[in-house]
């Protein structure tokens, strides 16, 4: 799988969590896996590993999100919008393997296809801060 592919089911089940409890963390990571069969076990595992380090971190995540979209709360940002910048920020801050350009642009890339028409330059707006 594709590392465009990998982030994008990391996206998808970060979101998917966002109307879950921490409690409830394993049980819908291993739905979210059953529900698609083509993720190979070491993609599966992957996706897992990632999705637990983003949410380790996740308070320092947001703390960062806050301090740049001054004036926002983050239960003001759409689910969506929240699941990949936190996605993007964990890639920007934390994984030294992807270069930030590349975190933008797979976030921009992600909310054209999964957010409103204005989403990806808000989103845009808070990543280049970060850069």
């Amino acid at each position: 799988m594709s590392r465009r592919e990998l982030r994008k089911n990391i996206f998808l089940l970060l979101f998917r969590i966002e109307f879950n409890t921490r409690e409830e963390l394993q049980e819908q990571t291993e739905m979210f896996l059953e529900e698609k069969p083509e993720i190979s076990e070491a993609d599966s595992s992957y996706i897992r590993n990632k999705v637990d380090a983003i949410l380790d971190v996740q308070e320092e995540i947001d703390q960062t999100i806050m301090k740049i979209c001054t004036g926002w709360r983050l239960e003001r940002l759409g689910k969506t919008e929240l699941a990949i910048l936190r996605l993007a920020v964990y890639e920007m801050l934390k994984d030294d393997d992807i270069p930030k350009g590349v975190a933008i642009n797979e976030a921009l890339e992600l909310a054209k296809i999964y957010c409103s028409e204005d989403a990806p330059r808000f989103i845009n707006g808070v990543l280049a801060k970060l850069a």
